[in-house]
Parts: structure tokens; C-alpha cells; sequence
């Protein structure tokens, strides 16, 4: 499947790549999201499941948290979240439950991706908030930001 992608997601993406770095400095997952509201980023994520010391400080779930306080709303309608890897099921499910609209991602993610790898979710039906989704995009360069970062973590390992 091939999307076409605007000047401004690509924008919003490399915003998102930025966050990623920033998150691999501190020894996370180099995974970035920003929410963007109005041609405005509104909230900022980066993984940070080592620093909190919990599973849910995923970039996605940070950039709605914080756009969430941005708004004064846990609704996030009309926005859009950009973040380099397919969004897993816990984070697919609360961008759904926060009613933004739409996502675009850039790789895809093989072990826990919820969106288009392992689980369809934006796709199920009787959902009461439907996603819009695209993906591809500076996809080769955040494979290899990842492909990096987990293969310096091996070699910090031995």
C-alpha cells in the first residue's frame, strides 16, 4: 500500500524523529509522537518506560496526555499524531478512546504493532470513533534509527 504524504506531515514526522533521538540518549526506545492541532504541536511524547519505571509511558500515550492537559479535555478531536513506529494495541486503543482522527506512522512494527501488523484495530467494526491512518512514511530511516539503537544496546550487553 503507498500513501501519499504532504510537506507538512513530513514536518510533523521528523518533530516526531527528533523526540525519537531525544528518547534513545536517555537509554529508551528511540520512539517519538507529537499531536498536532491546527497546524500546532500540541502535545509532545517520547518512550521513557525505563526512566518512569512503568509500561505505559509510551510516546503515544505521553503526546496525548499532553495535548490532553494543552486542551483542558481528554477529547482530542480534529487532531492528528504523527509517531515513527506503528502504534501498539494499548496505544492504538487510546488514541482511539481520546477521539483523535488521525495517524500517521512511519514503520511498521513486527512484534506489537496494533494497527496494520498484528491487529487491525482501527479497522474494527462497531467501534464508536473511526482513525484514519497512513504509514510508509521515512520509514527506512527509522528502521535504521531502531536497528542502531538495539544493536548498541547489545553490544553495551556483552
Amino acid at each position: 500500500m503507498s500513501f501519499e504524504f504532504s510537506m507538512e506531515d513530513r514536518f510533523f514526522m521528523e518533530k516526531a524523529i527528533e523526540l525519537g533521538r531525544e528518547a534513545a540518549l536517555e537509554g529508551e526506545v528511540p520512539i517519538g509522537a507529537v499531536v498536532v492541532q491546527d497546524g500546532d504541536i500540541i502535545g509532545r511524547g517520547r518512550n521513557s518506560k525505563w526512566v518512569a519505571k512503568t509500561a505505559t509511558s509510551h510516546a503515544e500515550i505521553l503526546a496525548i496526555e499532553d495535548a490532553s492537559k494543552h486542551n483542558g479535555d481528554w477529547r482530542l478531536d480534529g487532531c492528528s499524531l504523527y509517531v515513527t513506529i506503528e502504534p501498539c494495541l494499548m496505544c492504538a486503543g487510546a488514541i482511539i478512546h481520546s477521539r483523535i482522527r488521525n495517524v500517521v506512522f512511519g514503520a511498521s512494527e513486527p512484534k506489537f504493532g496494533g494497527v496494520v501488523t498484528l491487529a487491525n484495530t482501527f479497522d474494527i467494526e462497531g467501534l464508536n470513533h473511526r482513525v484514519n491512518y497512513r504509514y510508509g512514511l521515512f520509514a527506512e530511516e527509522i528502521r535504521g534509527m531502531m536497528k542502531d539503537f538495539f544493536r548498541d544496546l547489545r553490544k553495551k550487553a556483552t
